[in-house]
């Protein structure tokens, strides 16, 4: 129903006590309900504690009333405010109390629904220019000229053109020199031959509303294919010449609902592309020129910590040649980024590591710490370095060779406090550099670095390196299990020593020296550590005293189960040369390769070959000490003067070094 009474019960006779009415109706989208009362004559109380009328609208309520009110009153105060919303509902409840003093005729009134004219309400009412109300509903529409954006309410300029393949032509805003149109979404699209290049003249008269703010409230953007100049606004006009190093330029001009602007005006056309300097970031060219034609080439300098990036590779070169192409790029293109040297390259097994590297910082000027692992290395170099302009770390001197973690050598990690013959027991840790042969041939071996060790050349002529049993870092030999063997991958042999002739039938001990290196690195602990080398220059001085140590034969002709030592000094050269002559065997050959030595009841036995002898004499200092003798041969134990041969280590430093080096 459209429109109908509302009335109490019983009206109008009067409603009984008790008595109450429920009424509601919702109006349709775009219409409104009005409710009118003609008629009000109920019980008065205060604030209508007894008999009421309330009225609600969309579940608010608009209105209570009671007592009795003419028409005039109903019409000029409560009558205007019955409406629903566009589309709401209204409700009536009345409810009468328990008794009725006087009685009382009760209320009418009358409802209609009908269209509502949107165009009148302002907070409804979206439209830019003209609004038409029709019933349900309302629609806009624009002054000519315009058309009615997607949102079917703005109301703006269709001033969009593409003027793709003119070389020359104007563009203004809307209405220019009269002020352009509200709304403005102006979007222009230029495009010339590709070794062309377009250049805009602005007119001196700009004018492009801007706010109190400074910002733009309307705006000119120019976008080239490489970058976007403005916005622009205000009455300072963009440059008065644009060249835009670009065959291909979008325009957009874009104005509000409000302001009163003349805008802009320019003039498009044509030149030759030029290149311009500064393409690439973080460089300089040479030679320096404010543009350069088709043809010109430079030389691309990048800023100092920045290398070239050539197709995503970052060279070690800093510089490149480039030559302006007719399209106004330069060819070859790369970029200049930071040097960055990456992580330290480290092995992944070296006892050589990072202190700390916070993750990103490899580049120019970051800085690395490094350290070793183990406290039984020392940091050979610096322990700092640079990533320097060329993306390599380097030391404070310059220098990129990485720093080298070499092992602490020489040192006794239990002091001696103080049986090869006449010699005395050895605890752990007092010879940790002591190794044990005990297959195929009995004899020792002294421990030089983490995965190298030098011994006889007799001791292991003809071994096979996958049978040879070595042991470390114990002083019982027969300890000795798989927690103690070191394993074999090679056996270097010096060159000069005369191989494959049975030990005793010998008469050529020269070069009686070889290397041991094991397939991996040995753990160095308290008890295994290595022995220092000589320098190539000691010499082992006549009746300087020194330590030698084995687990050969004792004074009881037979070997010892466990390491011996024993202080012995070097005889003069005079001495050694007065060799013994062996049973069935001869006289044994000195070489300058060779020294003697030994001491009342002390000397290297059978079974000792191999083994070191060491200088200065391991006393309760902790060293250094460095290997100066290799237990070579001799006469039997306890003959001529108790006079052991030793090779001597400082002849073949070299040869050490180098075939390490080398493996």
């Amino acid at each position: 129903m459209l429109l109908g009474w509302v009335e109490s019960p019983g009206y109008p006779n009067g409603y009984p006590p008790h008595e109450g009415l429920n009424w509601s109706r919702c109006a349709p989208k775009g219409h409104i309900l009005s409710l009118k009362l003609i008629h009000l004559d109920l019980e008065d109380s205060q604030h209508c504690e007894n008999d009421a009328l309330k009225v609600y609208s969309d579940e608010g309520q608009i209105s209570i009333l009671c007592g009795t009110m003419t028409f005039e009153e109903l019409e000029s105060t409560v009558n205007p405010s019955l409406t629903s919303p566009p589309g709401g509902c209204l409700k009536v409840l009345f409810q009468a109390d328990y008794s009725n003093p006087k009685r009382h005729h009760g209320f009418r009134g009358f409802y209609t629904i009908h269209d509502f004219d949107e165009c009148d309400d302002d907070l409804i009412n979206k439209c830019t220019q003209f609004c038409h109300n029709f019933v349900g509903g309302y629609r806009c529409s624009c002054h000519h000229g315009y058309q009615l954006a997607e949102d079917k309410h703005t109301c703006n300029v269709s001033c969009s053109k593409d003027l793709s393949g003119r070389n020359r032509g104007e563009i203004s805003t809307p209405s220019w020199p009269d002020s352009y149109a509200e709304n403005a979404n102006c979007h222009y699209t230029l495009s010339v031959q590709p070794h062309h290049q377009l250049v805009l003249r602005f007119s001196h008269a700009f004018d492009v509303e801007q706010g109190p703010d400074g910002q733009c409230k309307d705006a000119l953007r120019i976008v080239t294919q490489t970058e976007t100049l403005g916005p622009f606004c205000g009455n300072k006009p963009p440059p008065s010449l644009i060249s835009t190093h670009s065959n291909h330029v979008q325009i957009y001009f874009t104005s509000d609902g409000s302001g009163n602007n003349k805008g802009f005006k320019l003039h498009f056309g044509t030149m030759e592309k030029v290149c311009h300097p500064g393409v690439i970031a973080n460089s300089k060219m040479t030679p320096h020129k404010q543009e350069y034609k088709s043809g010109d080439t430079v030389t691309v300098t990048c800023d100092t910590g920045y290398v070239v990036n050539s197709h995503g590779a970052l060279a070690l070169s800093a510089q490149f040649e480039t030559t302006c192409q007719s399209v106004g790029e330069w060819y070859p293109s790369y970029t200049c980024e930071l040097a960055d040297c990456g992580l330290p390259q480290i092995e992944s097994n070296s006892i050589l590591e990072l202190v700390d590297l916070p993750a990103q910082k490899t580049q120019y000027n970051a800085e690395v710490q490094f350290k070793c692992s183990s406290d039984y290395y020392n940091l050979q170099g610096h322990d700092k370095y640079t990533c320097n302009a060329t993306g390599h770390w380097v030391s404070p001197d310059g220098k990129a060779d990485m720093p080298k973690c070499t092992e602490v050598c020489g040192v006794s990690s239990n002091p001696i406090t103080a049986k090869i013959l006449g010699g005395t027991r050895a605890a752990l840790g007092n010879i940790p550099w002591q190794l044990l042969i005990k297959y195929p041939n009995r004899g020792g071996a002294s421990l030089i670095n983490d995965q190298w060790a030098v011994t006889a050349a007799h001791v292991v002529d003809g071994c096979d390196e996958t049978m040879i049993q070595i042991y470390g870092g114990l002083v019982n030999g027969k300890m000795s299990d798989n927690t103690n063997i070191l394993t074999c991958e090679r056996i270097i042999i010096h060159p000069g020593y005369e191989k494959g002739i049975s030990h005793d039938t010998r008469t050529n001990f020269d070069n009686d020296i070889a290397l041991i290196k094991f397939k991996s690195r040995v753990n160095l602990d308290p008890n295994l550590r290595p022995i220092c080398l000589p320098d190539a220059n000691s010499v082992v001085q006549e009746n300087e005293v020194g330590t030698v140590s084995g687990w050969g034969t004792t004074e009881k002709s037979r070997k010892s189960q466990f390491l011996m030592y024993a202080h012995i000094s070097a005889y003069p050269l005079s001495n050694c040369r007065n060799t013994p002559n062996l049973p069935g065997v001869g006289t044994i050959t000195f070489t300058e390769n060779m020294f003697c030595a030994g001491a009342e009841g002390k000397d290297s036995c059978s079974g000792d070959s191999g083994g070191p002898f060491i200088l200065p004499m391991m006393s309760s200092s902790r060293g250094p000490y460095h290997l100066a003798g290799i237990v070579s041969w001799g006469a039997p134990c306890r003959d001529e003067g108790n006079k052991g041969y030793y090779t001597k280590v400082q002849k073949y430093i070299d040869w050490i070094k180098n075939t390490i080096e080398e493996t």
